[in-house]
């Protein structure tokens, strides 16, 4: 009986050499004593083993095996349900919350990282906003026009140009006068009017 004892414990030897685990939380040779009690019960299918020692399950640890195993482990933050299944907080997905996910997603070519442990766009050097959803017209944007695209603005009624700097007279105006906002001429002297067609008589 002796030897066979010794066998036994040899080949557990070398199996621990040859690199094999033994089973989370309890020691290699351990004795099952088939009245031990456990408090608080055993979770997740854990057998009790000995007096208020569980033997966990795959996917299982803890004293009473009520933690669920992810390997790997949950990232950003995510919580193990279940062995292989992660609860991930918002911003992030994937089966171990290792993706990163922008709510309504990164427009025109921007990238959604993690900064800090929170979802955030990077938008390219031409956009900005939450979601890369504005554009950047570095003119700037005059009289009230908006930054339709990069560089562009959309003008409203009577102006023009890039910037929307430059207003429209439907008529021209005479004489040398400029269009100063939308059909609105700033003359030269010596002349006036609506479109500077009338000549100022001095006296």
């Amino acid at each position: 009986m002796r030897l066979g004892s010794a066998v036994f414990l040899a080949s557990l030897l070398a199996l621990c050499a040859a690199g094999s685990d033994p089973p989370r939380g309890v020691a290699v040779g351990f004795v099952f004593d088939p009245n031990a009690a456990c408090e608080p019960p055993c979770e997740h299918a854990g057998i009790c083993i000995r007096n208020n020692t569980c033997l966990c399950g795959s996917g299982y640890e803890g004293e009473s095996c009520q933690h669920a195993n992810c390997h790997p482990k949950c990232k950003n933050g995510g919580v193990c349900l279940r062995p292989g299944k992660c609860r991930c907080p918002a911003g992030f997905g994937g089966r171990y919350c290792h993706q990163v996910a922008c709510d309504g997603g990164c427009w025109n070519g921007g990238g959604c990282v993690a900064v800090n442990g929170v979802a955030k766009c990077i938008c390219p050097s031409s956009w900005t906003g939450s979601e890369c959803q504005e554009a950047i017209c570095p003119q700037g944007c005059r009289n009230g026009g908006i930054c339709v695209a990069p560089g562009i603005c959309s003008c409203p009624e009577g102006w023009l140009g890039g910037a929307c700097h430059t207003a429209v007279c439907s008529r021209p105006c005479l004489n040398g006068g400029k269009c100063i906002s939308p059909n609105k001429c700033r003359c030269r002297s010596p002349f006036s009017g609506p479109r500077c067609e009338e000549r100022v008589k001095s006296h």
